[in-house]
Order: structure tokens, then C-alpha cells, then sequence
């Protein structure tokens, strides 16, 4: 057990990271993830209200429907990244853990003249993720086979009353499961007692996430690295981008539509991008490890990085020169001192499972 976000979380169960990491790509893992933040966002001006603090649409997001968000500020940094569904009658919003005090008041300082942003401490929410989580889950709550990636819907679940997203952090096929906090170790053992279940702590979360190429706020994300330096351009709906029908009219608007126009970096507004590495050695690269050119020029730095279990080579995330980030570029990595030989590459480095139906 170890510190984490203000709470005591497993690193690992008995069976140990590597076991954990290969059980949830091959049947189902179980995440407890209950230090995560859950709010609703809830009047008429909901949701545009909540658009103006990000780049994304919310006012054209289906009843149903689920979207990757990011909340900035106003240089156009990453405060947080977060999920949020459209229920109809609110918008529900999962924020991170370490973050969720920070957002919350944010979000309540911004638009709490707007709609009413109401926490939900009462909430635990567990993750089932893997390509077997379907059959477990099925056998308790039937209609949950009928979402599809990025949906979501209320259940009933071993009797319990839960919100259910097809969706999760691991690459996986999976779902999150807001259920009361009362009734979570109740739901949690029941879904353990499935013979395609087994409990997975925090290494496996972060191996089994990097693998499949996303990122971790506070490594690979902060309030100094903007949308468009980290790849994220996929998430900013059209609808927001210059030439939109609601263009701009989020913080930071100025300064991340200008890297959006320059997105090979070639104006020098966008001057660094987040990338994958592989090594070409055996040799694990951490977080915060140098990375030079091959003459010995500092170009970037490791923002994740470790030994991928299901693929059993080393790869990592990091922020580089926007000129050294192209497909096949080689870098040196300084580990203690010694160089080891890295290649940009293409993430996700194991392919995405995601049900789309």
C-alpha cells in the first residue's frame, strides 16, 4: 500500500504487477479507482457553461454519450483532463484524483453562477477492463453488452443501483462503474467472485495506460503543456477550431488555436510535441531522463517510461523539440550517465481494444 492522491492505494496484489498487467490484457481486471472526483453539472446553461472552460463541444454531445475533456487556464494550460456523459437531466463529470479539490472550485468559481456544480463524495467508482470484462459483467447486469465505447447508462447490477460508461484507461475493452460508496465493496466482491476477474493495483494501471499510449496527469500532462504540445488535438472538436461555428471562446484560445495552425512546428509557435520511444536496448527509461540528440544536443525530456509488459520492451512518452519528433528519429537517453539508444514511434504501442459495436 502507498500514498496516493490522499488516499491508501495498492501498488500490487500477490500476484504481482506483470501478472496483473497480462490478466487484464487477456480476461478481465478490476480497478478500484474511488479517488477519482465525481460531479454533476445540472441546469439549462449546463453544458454550455462547462464548454466555455474548455476546448471541446459539449453543447452537441448526445443524451448517452460520453467525451474526453480539458480544463485550462487561461495560457492555455492543461488543469486537468477528465470525462464527462451527457445524462439528459446533468452532465456527469469524472475528474482526476490529485486534482479534483483544485477542479471542482475551479469549475464552481467559473460557472456556479451558471448551473449548479454539485460533488458527489457519496460516490465510489470501480474500472472492469479487458476483453472478458463483457461476459462478467453481463452475467449481472444483462443490457450492459447493448454500450458501446464512450456510452453509458444506469444498471442494475447484483441489485445495486449504478451509472455504467463503456469506457476505461487501459486500452481495453472495459467499463466504469459509479456505484454508492456504501455498496462498493459489496459490488466489488461480487465482480471478484466472477471467474474472469482478478484485482489490479496502481503499477498495472500505469503500465497497462502507458502502453496504450495515454496520459497521466502530472507526468505527461500539466498546467505548462497545453492540448496541441501533447498530441491531444484529436480531442478539440472541429466545432471549437478556428473557422467553427463556437471557434474559440475557451482559456487559452489564442495561444492553442495558433499551435493548432502550426501543428509541424515550422512558424515556431509550436515548439515542442509529446512523442512515444522505444528503446533499442533492454534498458528501462524513466520519467524526467535527458534525451539528446545523437551529436549531444539536449532536445527533450522522459515524461513516462518503463518496460511494457505485453510487447517486453521498454517504452516511454516525452516532450521533444518539435523538430527531432518525426517517425524513426533517434535519440539518445541519458541513463546514469550512458547514452541508450531510443526511436520516436507510433503509440499506441499495443493496439486499442475499444467495443465499437
Amino acid at each position: 500500500m502507498v500514498p496516493f492522491a490522499g488516499y491508501s492505494m495498492p501498488v500490487q496484489y500477490p500476484a504481482g504487477l506483470m501478472a496483473e498487467h497480462l490478466h487484464t490484457r487477456s480476461a478481465a481486471g478490476l480497478f478500484d479507482v474511488s479517488h477519482m472526483g465525481q460531479l454533476r453539472l445540472v441546469g439549462p446553461d449546463a453544458a454550455a457553461a462547462f464548454e466555455s472552460l474548455m476546448p471541446v463541444d459539449v453543447i452537441g454531445l448526445g443524451v448517452g454519450k460520453q467525451r474526453y475533456g480539458l480544463l485550462l487556464n487561461d495560457e492555455g494550460g492543461i488543469l486537468d483532463d477528465l470525462m464527462f456523459v451527457n445524462r439528459g437531466d446533468d452532465l456527469f463529470v469524472i475528474v482526476n484524483g490529485a486534482c479534483k479539490v483544485a477542479d471542482i472550485a475551479h469549475i464552481q468559481a467559473r460557472i456556479g453562477q451558471r448551473c449548479q456544480v454539485i460533488p458527489l463524495p457519496e460516490q465510489a467508482l470501480l474500472a472492469l477492463q479487458g476483453p472478458q470484462a463483457v461476459t462478467a459483467l453481463s452475467r449481472l447486469a444483462p443490457g450492459v453488452a447493448q454500450l458501446v465505447f464512450m456510452t453509458g447508462g444506469a444498471f442494475s447490477i447484483a441489485g445495486i443501483d449504478c451509472y455504467v460508461t463503456r469506457s476505461g484507461y487501459t486500452g481495453e475493452d472495459g467499463f466504469e462503474i459509479s456505484v454508492p460508496a456504501a455498496q462498493a465493496e459489496a459490488l466489488a466482491r461480487t465482480l471478484l467472485a466472477q471467474p474472469e476477474v482478478k484485482p489490479i493495483g496502481l503499477g498495472a494501471r500505469n503500465s497497462l495506460r502507458l502502453e496504450a499510449g495515454l496520459c497521466l496527469y502530472g507526468n505527461d500532462l500539466d498546467t505548462t503543456t497545453t492540448p496541441v504540445e501533447a498530441g491531444l488535438t484529436w480531442a478539440l472538436q472541429q466545432v471549437r477550431r478556428a473557422g467553427g461555428e463556437r471557434e474559440g471562446g475557451f482559456p487559452g484560445a489564442a495561444k492553442v488555436l495558433a499551435q493548432l495552425a502550426d501543428l509541424q512546428g515550422t512558424a515556431g509557435v509550436l515548439t515542442r510535441k509529446r512523442v512515444g520511444l522505444v528503446a533499442l536496448e533492454r534498458v528501462p527509461v524513466r520519467e524526467h531522463t535527458e534525451l539528446q540528440t545523437l551529436t549531444g544536443e539536449r532536445v527533450g525530456e522522459v515524461s513516462s517510461g518503463l518496460l511494457g509488459p505485453s510487447i517486453n520492451q521498454p517504452v516511454a512518452m516525452a516532450y521533444v523539440r518539435a523538430d527531432q519528433a518525426a517517425l524513426g528519429t533517434r535519440l539518445n537517453a541519458i541513463v546514469r550517465g550512458k547514452p541508450v539508444a531510443m526511436q520516436v514511434a507510433a503509440m499506441p504501442f499495443v493496439p486499442n481494444r475499444y467495443y465499437r459495436g
